[in-house]
This record gives C-alpha cells, structure tokens and sequence, in this order.
C-alpha cells in the first residue's frame, strides 16, 4: 500500500479547508478531556469508547459544515430559523420527557435535543438580518433580530430549560452587540442609565414573581448562601468547593480525588467535571486548561475579524463569545459564583449533542477562514 507524501497530505489538508492551528489545539484539548474523562468516570472504558464516538461525529460534522461558505448560510438562514422554531413548536407538542422537562424529540432510531441546534442557528440568523446593510444597523432589523431572539428563549424556556434559554438568548445580543448597535434612548446619559437600570429591576420583579418556577428560585438562593440546606439543595455547591478547594498547586493526582472517586461529588463526569481537574491536577492543571482555551478563543476571534464581510465578522465573533460563556458559566457554576444551570465544560465533559454542536461552530468558522466572499455580498 502507497503512502501518501507530505505534498499529497497538504493537499487534501487544505481541500477539507481545516485551519491548522485551531485544528490542533482543539485536538490536544479533547486529548486532555479524555484523560480526566477517564480518572472522573472511575477508569470506564466504556465512557470513553462512547466518548470517543461522539467526537469522531463531532469531527465529522466540523468537517463538513466547514466545506459551506459562509454566503450560503447566510442565504438560507431564514429557512433554518424557521426550520428550528419548528422543531421546537414539535417538542412542546410531542417531546419526549425526562427528569421533569420535555426537551427532546424522539424519532426512534436517534433522540436529540433542538434547542442544541439553536446554539449556532440563532447566531447565524440575527447576523443575517443585520448585515444586510452597512453597520451599525438601522432599527427595523435591530427591532426584527430583538423579537426572532425572545420567541426563541420564551419557546425554550417552556421545555423548561432556562439555563439553555437565556444562553442562546445571550448568543443572539452578542451579534447585536459586535453589531455595534447604540442604546442611546434619551439625551442625557445619566437619564438613560437610570431607565435602563429601572427597565432591568422591574424585570427582576416580574421574572421572580411570576416567571421562575420554585426549583429555579431556590436555585439563586443556594447561591448566596449553599450551607442553609449542605444534604439538599447546597449539596452540589458545597462538595465542588471542597474538591476545588483540595487540589492545592499540583492536585492529589489521577484517580486520586476523594471527592469524586468516593462519589461525594455529583455529576462528576458532566457539569462538575471542573471540579475534578482541581481537585486531581490542582492549580497547574487549571492554568493548563485555561491557556488552551485562551490560545482557541484567540484563534478564533483572529480569523472572524480578518474575514472580508460583515456577516462572517458579526458571526464568527458571537460564536467565539459563546464558546467563552459556556466556559464562565460552568466554571462559575462549579466555583459557586453562578447558579447551577447544567451547563457542560466545553471539550471536557461527557455528552455528544452539546459536543457536536460546538464543533460545528468551529467548522463555520473554519468556513470563515478557508472561503472568500464574492465580491458582490463584501459590505
């Protein structure tokens, strides 16, 4: 059998338009995630022959999304938003339930989560919609990105699912944000800040006495003070601060925690998997994660902003803001400074459909990177 020559392999490299710096970094991050995958599932290697397998999809999906130019998306982007909202409206009719929420769609042979979906389409859509024009956008689509966004939250949130609702929320302003549209509603900016700050605290109210469900409330409660209740509801909070708390510099080693190899710590293989990196591998083992996800982040937001058009800025920008809130909130979540919402360790925890849904952002991104615009849709 014939090897293929470095030229040979170059060559297909750049035909599957991978960018070589992200690829690999994204590589070594995984690689390091199965490492602690294995210690915090008690040395299962089923776990990580599974986990294996969603990253082969993932891989696979980053692949191919990666071969679409950026234009195409952006021109059937208002057939995938309605496409999405469409999978939802089926969820909240025929989703199948588990744990209390009705989130998936069972269709026998696969069962998966839409909302997932959403992560990347929202983004997609609201940079659409408001790089039609040149930047900062007139106020119709301002106004048309604000409603798509909040029926999005408002249907994911029926499921219930809160926590997913307000971060796809979040992926949506971000474009308006990297959009550069401005809040100035009155003249004097000490008058705007006083409505805005009105417009957030009757929000709170509303929210916290006719919106949040009692498990959400008592969520936000936990978090100011987790030992009211250290056998219930502060169980989490508490045991993840003591395994963080434990690692020292250099942690206690592989397969050497106690509190997630004596299951005191819940969802250790999950949402809590940041616990185990602390706890194990200690303060290095943190720097070491953290700078990877530093080195990925600047990657991304170099390629997004030397991309030739404002729709590949606006999106490849929001989704790289989005791959970095994934990252605060389970962090802040495990470390106590944020409520517990379920939200995985990007490329760390266990799962499959959060996993390929964030290499399929990577892969728009890549698309951002290896394809040119044609010149008639540069704004």
């Amino acid at each position: 059998m014939k090897l293929l020559s470095i030229a040979q392999i170059r060559h297909y490299w750049h035909y599957f338009k991978m960018d070589t710096p992200l690829f690999l970094l994204i590589m070594v991050l995984s690689g390091f995630g199965l490492v602690v995958l294995y210690s915090a599932s008690a040395c299962s290697m089923q776990t990580i022959y599974k986990q294996v397998f969603h990253f082969v999809l993932a891989i696979g999906a980053m692949l191919i999304i990666a071969q679409i130019p950026p234009y195409q998306l952006r021109r059937f982007s208002p057939y995938l938003m309605l496409f999405g909202i469409f999978l939802l409206i089926l969820v909240l009719i025929f989703g199948s339930s588990s744990g209390g929420a009705q989130r998936w769609l069972n269709l026998g042979f696969i069962r998966f989560q839409p909302s997932e979906i959403m992560k990347v389409i929202v983004p997609i859509a609201i940079a659409s919609i408001l790089s039609e024009k040149t930047l900062p956008p007139k106020p119709l689509p301002v106004f048309l990105s604000i409603v798509a966004i909040i029926s999005i939250v408002i249907l994911i949130a029926k499921q219930p699912d809160l926590g997913t609702s307000l971060l796809i929320g979040a992926s949506g302003f971000y474009v308006l944000f990297f959009s550069g549209i401005r809040v100035q509603i009155l003249k004097n900016n000490w008058l705007n800040f006083a409505l805005i700050s009105s417009i957030i605290t009757s929000g709170a109210y509303v929210a916290w006495n006719y919106l949040l469900m009692g498990y959400q409330k008592k969520r936000i409660l936990t978090l100011i003070d987790p030992s009211s209740d250290p056998l219930g509801s502060g169980y989490h909070i508490l045991q993840s601060k003591i395994a963080i708390g434990s690692g020292g510099l250099v942690g206690k080693g592989l397969e050497q925690g106690s509190q997630s190899q004596l299951n005191f710590l819940p969802e250790h293989a999950t949402d809590f998997i940041f616990a185990v990196i602390a706890e194990e591998l200690g303060f290095m083992g943190v720097i070491f994660l953290f700078t990877l996800y530093g080195l990925i982040i600047y990657r991304l937001l170099v390629i997004s902003f030397q991309s030739e058009d404002n729709f590949s800025k606006l999106l490849g920008a929001s989704l790289t803001l989005i791959f970095f809130t994934y990252i605060f909130v389970n962090v802040g979540m495990v470390s106590g400074l944020l409520p517990v919402v379920g939200v995985p360790l990007p490329l760390i925890s266990y799962g499959g459909s959060s996993l390929i849904t964030l290499m399929s952002s990577f892969g728009i991104i890549m698309a951002i990177r290896k394809h040119k615009t044609p010149r008639y849709l540069q704004n």
